[in-house]
């Protein structure tokens, strides 16, 4: 299996800034954990690569049936879960809605948005997931960090790596 690039971002909030469309032009795949806030994003985004992404608490189902408020590809034989807000990954996680049925396999990257503060989680903080992600925000970072997004390395079924990519 060959090696696939994954690109993560969220809280655009209506505006794609270029350098994020550069930096995500490598990408096999990209995920965005909402606020589009407009579908020329999603445009743009799948100009570049396929495109999973759920709605935010800014967002309206505008984009079509394929954008919902939960997501759970596949992308190199990987598991992703795909939320807005961390309190709704939590709760799927935990098992406290109905979204992963039992027996479902356990995500092992989960992914949010909403905060605009990157985070990185593995281990037992991050369990039951491998790994619990929030690439920040693309257009509008908090809590002192820049703006950025993500990108996830996949290689032969498994996540090889993770990174923090800070624009401008």
């Amino acid at each position: 299996m060959s090696q696939l690039l994954v690109g993560v971002l969220s809280d655009t909030h209506g505006r794609l800034p270029e350098d994020a469309y550069a930096e995500l032009a490598d990408c096999d795949f990209i995920i965005h954990a909402g606020d589009i806030c407009g579908p020329g994003i999603m445009l743009e985004l799948g100009g570049l690569a396929p495109v999973c992404a759920v709605l935010g608490n800014n967002d309206y189902p505008e984009y079509g049936e394929s954008v919902g408020t939960v997501a759970t590809p596949r992308i190199g034989g990987v598991r992703f879960l795909v939320t807005h807000t961390p309190t709704d990954l939590r709760a799927i996680l935990s098992g406290r809605t109905n979204t992963l049925k039992s027996g479902d396999p356990v995500p092992q990257v989960a992914i949010h948005g909403h905060t605009h503060v990157p985070e990185l989680l593995r281990g037992s903080t991050a369990a039951p997931a491998d790994v619990v992600l929030c690439p920040g925000s693309v257009t509008r970072p908090r809590g002192g960090s820049k703006r950025q997004l993500a990108k996830i390395a996949i290689e032969n079924g498994a996540v090889r790596e993770i990174r923090f990519v800070e624009l401008g």
